[in-house]
């Protein structure tokens, strides 16, 4: 019984590293990242799939800001939560805007993923992009606005209305 306990775990070992393992496309280059201390910037060439992919481990309660930046329109970041079994972006420049700002929920490892679009009209030698990684303070707790005093009003004030 211990063997098979033994030989199970031994099998699904490595099922659950490679949830962590991102599939890479012919021609892309891992490179692993730190979260940083200080806001790191990324420089690249992105030509269909030839390009470095990182990835980026967070903790729960890390406050982040990406920005991706490029002069071509066919350029594009996306940024994928390793540990979920989809394979769907949580982000990507292509529909969500340049920055991503996030507080994250849980530890976990993110995969950004800069892309040459292949549905692009022109064929081109690709483009150059760069991807800031800006780590942010806590956000301060929001002051309590007082409550604006009474003004004299010649009407009186509206009972709530019952829901």
């Amino acid at each position: 019984m211990k063997t098979s306990i033994a030989a199970l775990a031994l099998f699904l070992l490595p099922i659950s590293a490679m949830a962590q393992t991102p599939q890479l496309d012919p021609g892309e280059k891992l490179e692993k990242l730190q979260f940083p201390a200080v806001t790191m910037q990324l420089k690249g060439w992105t030509k269909f799939g030839n390009s470095h992919v990182y990835t980026l481990p967070v903790r729960a309660g890390q406050h982040i800001k990406i920005s991706f930046a490029t002069k071509s329109k066919f350029a594009f970041l996306a940024i994928f939560d390793l540990s979920k079994p989809d394979d769907e972006a949580f982000f990507g420049t292509d529909e969500d805007g340049t920055n991503f700002q996030t507080t994250a929920k849980e530890n976990t490892t993110w995969l950004l993923r800069p892309y040459y679009s292949k549905v692009s009209p022109r064929r081109g030698l690709g483009a150059p992009f760069s991807i800031l990684i800006e780590p942010l303070a806590a956000a301060p707790p929001q002051p309590q606005q007082p409550a604006e005093p009474e003004q004299p009003s010649l009407f009186p004030k509206a009972p709530p209305k019952p829901q």
